[in-house]
């Protein structure tokens, strides 16, 4: 198995101005990961996306890193066809942006709100639609497309399901976030067994969990749906069961790469530093090296 890690990890030191995506690659190989995947490409130099994901694909080859994943955004939930075929247009560029990168992997949500939408069924076609089309571009560019669960509507591991089995093609999987059912206060190890078997990716991230009568005003971090309150931490720190998902992902024979995304609020190099450290030992315990 190798060990990863997402460039967004390092949003800290980017919005600080302490670090570019491009600086990204050298720390992570500095920090002992075999790869790193990237979010949306933001060039800070003036390049142009391709331009950027070319450099960062030559940095990462100086270094003797991978580069194994895009992450990148998308809403499908739109109400015209035009309105899908834009969205679908924009994200064959993202795709064209992951050959750039050199990655055979690239995630994208299928929607970020309900809009005129009543329920995710109701806008489950008009996803199916958007996501299979994006897929079946890629498959020309040898890049597997996921959806993750991630984006509070599409996010439980049954509507996941729904979307991967309305999709149905064979260059489409799910990008596994372990800790990301619980902002929908879904059990992770319960969730994280429903979608092992259709894995192409997965990510390790932790929790803290403030429940909803411990929550006072000042109380800062992520809303759940049901109203209770995470804080992103380092891996081994919250509440998530990351050492059994590593285990249910093992006997789905999940053959992909387990990356770090790391959202807490202390210093991301140690909280990061520290994660792997912590993913190498449940690794190591379970057998799995």
């Amino acid at each position: 198995m190798r060990f990863g890690v997402s460039s967004y990890s390092f949003s800290q030191k980017i919005s600080a101005g302490e670090m570019t995506q491009l600086d990204t690659v050298k720390a992570a190989k500095e920090l002992g990961f075999d790869c790193i995947e990237f979010t949306e490409i933001k060039p800070h130099d003036g390049s142009t996306q391709l331009e950027y994901a070319a450099k960062i694909r030559e940095e990462a080859k100086k270094v003797g890193i991978c580069v194994n994943c895009y992450t990148i955004a998308a809403h499908f939930a739109v109400d015209t066809e035009e309105e899908l075929q834009a969205e679908v247009e924009r994200m064959k560029g993202q795709v064209d942006v992951a050959e750039a990168l050199g990655v055979t992997l690239m995630r994208q949500d299928s929607m970020r709100k309900m809009g005129n939408y009543r329920s995710f069924d109701q806008a489950l076609p008009m996803l199916a639609k958007g996501v299979r089309a994006v897929c079946e571009y890629a498959e020309t560019k040898g890049i597997r497309t996921m959806v993750e669960n991630h984006g509070f509507v599409a996010q439980d591991s049954d509507r996941v399901e729904r979307l991967f089995n309305a999709v149905n093609h064979k260059n489409f999987g799910v990008l596994v976030d372990m800790g990301n059912f619980a902002c929908v206060d879904e059990d992770s190890a319960s969730a994280v067994s429903r979608l092992a078997p259709y894995a192409f990716h997965a990510h390790a991230k932790d929790f803290t969990k403030i429940p909803f009568d411990k929550i006072t005003p000042a109380t800062l971090g992520i809303l759940t749906r049901g109203c209770n309150m995470l804080k992103g931490c380092t891996i081994g720190h919250g509440v998530i069961p990351v050492k059994q998902c590593i285990k249910i992902l093992n006997r789905a024979d999940y053959q992909g790469d387990l990356s770090i995304e790391y959202e807490g609020s202390a210093d991301c190099m140690k909280g990061i530093a520290e994660g792997l450290a912590n993913l190498k030992t449940y690794v190591k315990e379970l057998n799995l090296e």
